[in-house]
């Protein structure tokens, strides 16, 4: 037996590897214990809290630490054997590899926790993971190819001479991809200022309707009829939206007109008449009512008044209610409503002509 264990393979005993591999099968051991009983009552603890700091730190020992113990296991019981350079080389290479990994992940998961707390401060009734959309993915590209860069670095390839190829070929690109860099730029714009979201009603220059989805060059729209509009995210922020989703009340104004052979009691009371239809209607705010104007064939009055509610169809409830009330009001009254009227006055030529003579 101590013959066998004292025979050499590759400059090491194979005590040498049973000790090795019982140090790495033991670690590992203690590691599971700790995930499946300390860690998992944290866990349990820190959900009864109402802080999400605490959830944070747990969640980054379970993803990152844990992983990195049991890569420590490995790494600290392999330093026991005797190695060649060779080896030694491609434990560093992978040592260096993992490390890098850990810590891109790390630093990923942070700025996406910093991002989503900043997104659920500002709009704490939407779901913030659904608002980062491509930001998680430049965020992940960015930090991926920095690592890239640090690791070719650290392998001894010359990494200013990459990055100058790199560069020059990014030169092109860009020139090559203005616009797609410009509507790139317009979603961070869109992404931080948040001058619309998914859900809001819109309407851009001639074109209205729903906004579907935020991409990374382009915005949807579905509009009231039906089709799909695509707008690119720099013709958007170069343009003046109304966004109606935002809407808290409506301003409405509109003219009523009554004809001329209306009295002028009739005229005096209608500016109450119409003050007390429009107080009838639910979150409805009455402004004023003033007779306006004389027109061509009908006496003006101009109602204002505000609805509470920016619904579009609760609005033209409201309007249809009013106008009904008013043509009800009217008829009881014996006011009559105007409509495009033209009097003409005919003249009997002989009777001017016999006039004409006696004169």
């Amino acid at each position: 037996m101590e013959e066998l264990l004292d025979r050499v393979y590759f400059q090491n005993t194979v005590q040498d590897y049973i000790i090795v591999l019982s140090a790495i099968f033991i670690g590992m051991l203690l590691i599971k214990y700790f995930k499946s009983t300390i860690l998992l009552r944290i866990i349990k603890w820190t959900e009864s809290t109402d802080t999400k700091f605490d959830n944070f730190i747990v969640e980054g020992i379970n993803k990152f630490g844990i992983p990195i113990l049991y890569f420590s296991v490995i790494y600290l019981s392999i330093n026991y054997l005797t190695l060649t350079p060779r080896a030694q080389k491609v434990i560093g290479i992978a040592v260096t590899v993992a490390i890098t990994v850990m810590v891109v992940r790390f630093l990923i998961s942070t700025v996406l926790l910093i991002i989503r707390s900043y997104l659920h401060r500002r709009h704490p009734d939407k779901d913030a993971v659904n608002e980062l959309g491509a930001i998680k993915l430049i965020i992940n590209a960015l930090f991926w190819f920095i690592a890239i860069g640090f690791l070719l670095d650290n392998m001894g390839y010359d990494l200013t001479a990459i990055i100058a190829g790199l560069g020059i070929g990014g030169i092109a690109i860009a020139l090559a991809a203005q616009n797609i860099l410009g509507d790139l730029f317009n979603y961070f714009v869109i992404f931080l200022d948040k001058p619309f979201e998914v859900g809001d009603f819109l309407a851009v220059d001639d074109k209205s309707g729903t906004v579907e989805h935020i991409g990374v060059k382009t915005t949807r729209i579905k509009t009231l009829s039906g089709e799909q509009l695509v707008f690119a995210n720099s013709d958007l922020t170069g343009s003046r939206i109304h966004n109606y989703k935002r809407m808290q009340r409506r301003r409405i104004v509109f003219t009523i007109g009554v004809t001329y052979q209306t009295t002028y009691e009739q005229l005096e009371m209608l500016p109450a008449v119409l003050k007390s239809i429009v107080q009838r209607q639910e979150d409805a705010e009455f402004d004023r009512a003033h007779f306006k104007s004389y027109g061509d064939s009908s006496l003006d009055f101009e109602i204002v008044y505000n609805v509470l509610r920016p619904d579009y169809a609760f609005y033209m409830d409201t309007q249809q209610a009013i106008n009904m009330a008013i043509f009800k009001e009217f008829e009881r009254l014996g006011v009559e409503m105007a409509y495009p009227t033209r009097t003409l006055f005919v003249v009997n030529q002989q009777q001017e002509f016999a006039k004409a003579q006696q004169i």
